[in-house]
């Protein structure tokens, strides 16, 4: 039996609803530009916080809860490790309100611009940077002396993403299915086969959620709830999205209320333009794709807190955290367009039949011809 989340960590649902467009300020729509486009938070120049009562939501979907004592010291680890990182390497000279906050929050408002001197706000942004480094480092640490195995650990992460699908369902969201699975041991090979890098650590889609929205204008307000009741917008994997659905520039510049952000925003909006010219010219795109499948899917590192499995050390405090990190892919479409999908070259049987064909090719280098077989 799976330990529940401290109480402080839970999720509220009381009074679960989607976030219009309209509605969106400009951390939710940097949030969002970053799931679709699958790029880093590293690259970020600042956060958009504006308050501590939101820096505690993201402490919190973070599975951090910044008013147990415990958690608060953890943070101001990774805090102390990352400030005597940049330190020691770069001889970066962190000011003494940065390394030594009075409150873990202060840091992502300092990164916000919220406080002055403007200065803070550079050498926040820095440090978050680090820690969000050094924090993955110990999570990883943490699961290899974890003694569970994979399918136990399997189970937390399904129990975390299907507790929020099945309340965005109770909730009556514009959601026509909410589904979950596990890649099989066959279909496992012949991705590994199939790719340039066969290393098993490269698959980031051993278990998959596919999430089919009634209307195209519904993908956005449901990724929005996602970013902010299931997984932090900052542990997106980067480079692992593959977005042929939602134009953000046409999504942006067609709302009135996102067109007042452009200035603001981090990115040109012709940034994805150009990533995706280039990823073209480097011959980056998925080789079984039809050109009329289109599809939004995103990996995420979903955290899960493993506190039951945690030994503390003499301090009562646990050396690596208590919180561990599971890959989770999300696809989401809508229901025409899954409809669409599910027909002639761009159906998933097609799919599999030209990745298949192609490592039956890779595999004979020539010596086996494999037979015709019918498109």
């Amino acid at each position: 039996m799976v330990n529940p989340l401290p109480l402080a960590l839970t999720a509220d649902f009381s009074s679960a609803q989607l976030v219009t467009l309209a509605e969106m300020g400009l951390h939710d729509v940097e949030a969002m530009r970053l799931v679709l486009r699958g790029g880093s938070v590293v690259d970020w120049r600042r956060l958009n916080f504006k308050t501590q009562d939101e820096v505690d939501r993201f402490l919190r979907l973070s599975l951090f809860d910044p008013y147990d004592p415990v958690d608060e010291r953890r943070l101001r680890v990774l805090l102390t490790q990352s400030v005597d990182y940049l330190r020691s390497t770069f001889r970066y000279r962190v000011a003494d309100a940065v390394a030594h906050p009075a409150h873990v929050q202060d840091l992502f408002l300092m990164a916000s611009g919220v406080y002055e001197p403007d200065r803070y706000r550079r050498i926040a942004c820095i440090v978050l940077k680090v820690m969000h480094c050094v924090h993955h480092l110990e999570a990883r640490e943490l699961l290899f002396q974890t003694r569970i195995a994979e399918s136990d650990f399997q189970r937390r992460l399904e129990q975390r993403v299907m507790g929020v699908g099945a309340q965005m369902i109770l909730s009556g969201f514009p959601i026509v299915t909410f589904t979950g699975n596990v890649k099989s041991r066959e279909s496992l090979i012949t991705k590994l086969l199939s790719k340039k890098e066969t290393l098993a650590a490269q698959i980031y889609d051993r278990t998959r959620y596919r999430i089919v929205t009634e209307e195209p204008g519904d993908i956005l307000p449901v990724l929005h709830y996602l970013a902010n009741h299931l997984f932090p917008f900052n542990f997106v994997v980067p480079g692992q999205s593959e977005n042929t659905l939602v134009d953000f520039r046409q999504v942006v510049e067609g709302t009135p209320a996102l067109r007042k952000l452009i200035p603001a925003l981090e990115l040109d909006l012709d940034h994805e333009r150009r990533e995706r010219h280039e990823r073209e010219r480097r011959g980056e795109t998925n080789l079984f794709s039809a050109a009329g499948y289109h599809v939004l899917n995103f990996v995420v590192d979903l955290p899960v807190r493993v506190d039951d499995l945690c030994e503390t050390d003499a301090g009562g405090d646990h050396p690596h955290g208590r919180i561990c990190f599971g890959l989770i892919e999300f696809q989401i479409v809508d229901a025409e367009t899954n409809q669409r999908n599910e027909v002639g070259d761009a159906s998933h049987e097609r799919y599999k039949h030209r990745q298949k064909l192609r490592v039956l090719r890779r595999l004979s280098r020539g010596l086996v011809v494999p037979k015709r077989q019918r498109n």
